[in-house]
């Protein structure tokens, strides 16, 4: 099995496969970056926090900025909100599980001005399971290909959840079934490390965040790709962001 390292870092960047998300269409999405440059994706979950993996702040992060209303994160669009984390709220287990608790709420210094540009996203109302073979979408911005350049727009990809006995057969202790859910990528598609946080909807309705995929290729179609499942961890986020 290989080490916690490689999990957490996955390919070099983004959704692989796919197509252009159309401009502003999810106007939760957040780029989290680090000196301007993308780091990982986010959702704007209220006026003030959004959602990712905590695994996105590491030694070589040290701080993080969102940037909400982006479609092309190379450009200072006219519609984008650029705004400064005041507090970093990681899992209290995180440390001791990197896996099963990679969740990390971010409190904005200054609120979000909702708009058409930037909108909260809903979150699940309770937890609930998810069956497999669904189809489900994720959106990042990354490279179009495997080794490829990262794309400075929004990109979409649809993908199918695989059984969680699954998930548990090839990634072993690494994957927990009540926190975790998971899609088998076909050899195409996939999402890689650039887009961990990026929420996973599945039937319209928001059931994941991205979290680790195969270290050396992200399209390897033996391992699948895991989220954090988002609805086992409401009563954390409904009390940290109260």
């Amino acid at each position: 099995m290989f080490p916690l390292f490689f999990l957490s870092m996955a390919c070099k960047h983004g959704i692989v496969g796919g197509k252009e998300v159309k401009p502003h269409s999810r106007p939760y999405m957040a780029s989290l970056q680090y000196r301007r440059q993308h780091k990982c994706g986010g959702m704007l979950i209220s006026d003030d926090y959004v959602l990712t993996s905590a695994h996105c702040l590491d030694k070589t992060t040290n701080f993080l900025e969102v940037v909400l209303g982006a479609h092309n994160i190379s450009q200072n669009e006219d519609s984008q909100q650029i705004i400064q984390v005041d507090k970093y709220i990681r899992h209290p287990k995180y440390e001791n599980d990197g896996l099963t608790y990679d969740i990390m709420l971010l409190k904005m210094k200054t609120k979000a001005v909702r708009n058409e540009f930037v909108d909260v996203i809903e979150l699940p109302k309770n937890n609930e399971d998810i069956p497999a073979l669904v189809e489900c979408s994720i959106a990042g911005w990354g490279m179009k290909k495997p080794g490829g350049r990262a794309s400075d727009v929004l990109w979409e990809v649809s993908l199918k959840l695989q059984f969680s006995f699954e998930c548990k057969n090839k990634w072993k202790h690494h994957f927990n079934s009540e926190k975790m859910i998971c899609s088998v990528s076909d050899g195409k598609r996939a999402f890689c490390q650039g887009d961990s946080g990026s929420p996973l909807f599945c039937d319209s309705e928001l059931k994941g965040m991205a979290a680790y995929t195969y270290p050396y290729d992200c399209t390897y179609k033996k391992y699948p790709e895991v989220y954090m499942k988002i609805s086992a961890f409401l009563p954390w986020i409904k009390k940290n962001i109260k």
